[in-house]
């Protein structure tokens, strides 16, 4: 029997299922790739917000990691939530132990509720211990005026905190669109030399929640088993698209996206392959 594509996610536990290893899991799983975590915290939440956070040793992440690592193997990997900047340099040290090249950096710091997922203390951390290591770095744009250090107000301002995230180490930044505004949510991507647009119509729909950690998730699947960075981030924004429009009734406030709606696509002919 044929060795499956290995993922795996560093990254906080979400109670409610929506978000964090879950839903990376769950990307996983749909996508046909064999899923592995490394917990760096519980958080209690549900689809109202975060109520509490409670992060693991630093030491703890890196025996998961490494533990993972010894005998299963590890294809393509992806951070998530990593709150303190001694947990982000206990994974940056890890990563660099066995030499891993295809890690997805999604820099996880506010949770839909406005709660605190990335003290601000660990950001220059992330920065500078953690994006050299990158292959893809996944920030929304929040996140992407935070590392890149600029205020995002048009495609320009887009393009340029690109190439700042590109200059600070990572091989390849991806922009997120889904916090702009107009009919198209558009992702940008830049390998330092070229720019992408991932282009999909915009939903009104109150059911986001988790939406970059399955994005991230499903770009690592792609990773792991092979796929080039374009190809990987348009099946991502694919399998995103059709988890927002399909939406599932779970809550009563931010529910999460619908993770099995991209294979009920694919089955029936309405999902894209690989290029």
């Amino acid at each position: 029997m044929r060795q499956p594509a290995r993922a795996l996610t560093i990254a906080g536990s979400d109670s409610g299922g929506g978000a964090g290893i879950q839903a990376d899991l769950k990307t996983f799983q749909e996508l046909g790739v064999y899923g592995m975590s490394a917990l760096t915290a519980a958080t209690v939440q549900n689809t109202f917000g975060v109520q509490g956070v409670y992060p693991l040793p630093p030491e703890a992440v890196a025996e998961q990691i490494r533990s993972v690592g010894v005998d299963i193997g590890v294809d393509a990997l992806k951070t998530g939530m990593l709150f303190s900047g001694d947990i982000i340099a206990s994974v940056a040290e890890t990563v660099r132990e066995f030499g891993w090249t295809k890690l997805v950096v999604d820099p996880v710091m506010v949770a839909k509720g406005g709660s605190e997922l990335l003290r601000e203390e660990a950001v220059n951390a992330l920065k500078e211990r953690l994006l050299p290591l990158a292959f893809v770095v996944t920030p929304n744009l929040p996140e992407a005026e935070k590392l890149a250090g600029l205020a995002i107000r048009n495609d320009r301002d887009r393009r340029e905190a690109a190439r700042r995230l590109v200059d600070l180490g990572a091989r390849h930044a991806i922009i997120k669109g889904g916090h702009a505004e107009g009919p198209e949510a558009i992702d940008l991507l830049y390998d330092g030399s070229r720019f992408v647009e991932l282009s999909g119509p915009r939903a009104d729909t109150p059911r986001t929640h988790g939406t970059g950690c399955t994005f991230s998730a499903a770009l690592t699947a792609g990773l792991a088993e092979g796929w080039d960075v374009v190809a990987a981030a348009r099946r991502a924004k694919a399998f995103i698209q059709a988890a927002i429009e399909d939406g599932i009734r779970i809550g009563g406030g931010h529910g999460p996206t619908n993770h099995w709606a991209y294979r009920r696509r694919t089955a029936s002919g309405g999902a894209p392959e690989k290029e």
